[in-house]
């Protein structure tokens, strides 16, 4: 099979882009709306959130069903077509939240199961498809164009949902997410059109294994449960900070709602920042130097860990320590880091031609979407807990990031320990794909 030219892998982050499009519409606008315009308990997006993040379990099971298949292009579009109906029922009970908070919510249920459940099954099988059809070595740059494509989504649409819905009304908020939707719909059609069928050819069932046999089968192998614990822990530490660092920059260096904004943005900045130069030394500097996968992975997750130390350090040293320099170079590390990761998933994904692409990524992905819910509320909690033990800001806030940083460290060893398969090897304890 001919392996993806790098036109095609970024039509194929058109659909990458399309998720983004959608999901930053509930987890921002519609988050928003909820908290501030109908003065609801900021727990009730929180708990709507970890809907999604509680369906991400299933992700295995959508792999399997695209692997049985020997398709992936209905379950990416089929996925991409709940999410959007999912999205649109989400912008239509917050209007009816406002008469009716109770039928609202019961109304928000099944709309934010729907975008889980779409997110789970095209996110799964794009990933798969990827990782079937890029050649050895660009798996770390074409993670990276992909994901800088969902960061453009969701700063489009951010940018230009915020202009469509001044003055708020909800009857705009529903006819911007159903505009959003449509044309997410049509991105993921472009992306995924004759991606398959061309070098596929016809679609014709591949294995008809039980998904439990799979999945334990699976999970026997050393490599894939070495991997799947890399990268619950990873991704664990990666996002316990998310929802703390604004609070922090405001708690302790007294910084003001658009200062701690930006930092914010500075976060971001140095994400894209890493995921660009990754994207670069597997394109325009591959001729002249090569990286390896673990160096890009163990790297991002030592320097995010040193950094969160150094936050950890700083806060007792505030308002003198460069903070935002700190943060710049903690997203900096993230987006290297993360980015490989997705290379490296892509790769082990694929390994051994057994067709199982889809239900190898979709255990990687449920690890990471899990540890992204559970990160979110570990990490409040540990500053709630640690603020109210000490009483003091610093401490607190110190404490917690220490945490996430040994748990970086946890990560860059367990990823030390990834070694290349081979003959020789094959039965070991772990490997490091695509080296």
């Amino acid at each position: 099979m001919k392996p993806l030219s790098w036109l095609s892998i970024a039509r194929l982050g058109l659909v990458q882009m399309a998720l983004g499009s959608v999901v930053v519409l509930t987890t921002a606008t519609m988050n928003r709306v909820m908290v501030v315009e109908l003065a609801l308990p900021a727990i009730l997006p929180g708990l709507l959130v970890s809907l999604y993040y509680g369906t991400q379990f299933l992700r295995p099971r959508f792999g399997h069903g695209a692997d049985q298949g020997g398709r992936r292009t209905p379950w990416i579009i089929g996925g991409i077509a709940l999410l959007a109906a999912g999205a649109v029922g989400a912008a239509l009970s917050v209007g009816l939240m406002e008469r009716s908070a109770g039928a609202g919510i019961a109304a928000a249920v099944p709309s934010f199961l729907l975008i889980g459940l779409g997110i789970g099954s095209a996110g799964t099988n794009l990933l798969a498809l990827l990782a079937s059809r890029v050649s050895e070595g660009r798996q770390a740059p074409a993670g990276s164009l992909v994901w800088i494509m969902m960061i453009f989504g969701l700063a489009v649409t951010g940018i230009t949902a915020g202009i469509l819905l001044d003055p708020y009304t909800h009857s705009r908020l529903v006819a911007v997410t159903l505009g959003v939707c449509a044309v997410a719909l049509a991105l993921a059609c472009i992306g995924v059109w004759g991606q398959e069928g061309v070098a596929a050819g016809p679609a014709k069932p591949r294995h008809q294994a039980a998904f439990r046999d799979v999945t334990r089968e699976l999970w026997r192998d050393p490599r894939v449960r070495v991997f799947t614990v890399f990268v619950f822990a990873s991704m664990l530490a990666y996002n316990l900070q998310d929802l703390i660092l604004e609070p922090f920059a405001g708690h302790v260096f007294g910084l003001t709602v658009g200062e701690s904004t930006q930092l914010g943005g500075m976060h971001h900045a140095g994400a894209l920042a890493g995921m660009l130069i990754v994207l670069l030394s597997g394109t325009l500097l591959a001729r002249w130097v090569t990286v390896p996968i673990r160096v890009w992975i163990v790297g991002g997750c030592v320097l995010s860990g040193l950094s969160l130390i150094g936050l950890a350090w700083g806060g007792a040293r505030a308002p003198d320590w460069p903070l935002a320099g700190n943060i710049f170079t903690l997203g900096l590390a993230n987006g290297t880091f993360a980015v490989a990761a997705i290379g490296a998933m892509m790769s082990l994904a694929r390994e051994g031609g057994d067709g199982r692409e889809g239900v190898r990524m979709g255990l990687f992905g449920a690890a990471q979407a899990i540890a992204f819910g559970a990160g979110s509320f570990i990490g409040t909690a540990m500053v709630d807990i640690m603020r109210w033990l000490t009483q003091a800001d610093a401490t607190a806030y110190g404490a917690v990031f220490t945490f996430e940083g040994f748990v970086f460290l946890i990560a860059a060893g367990l990823a030390m320990r990834l070694t290349a398969p081979g003959p020789e090897n094959r039965n070991q304890t772990a490997m490091m794909p695509g080296e």
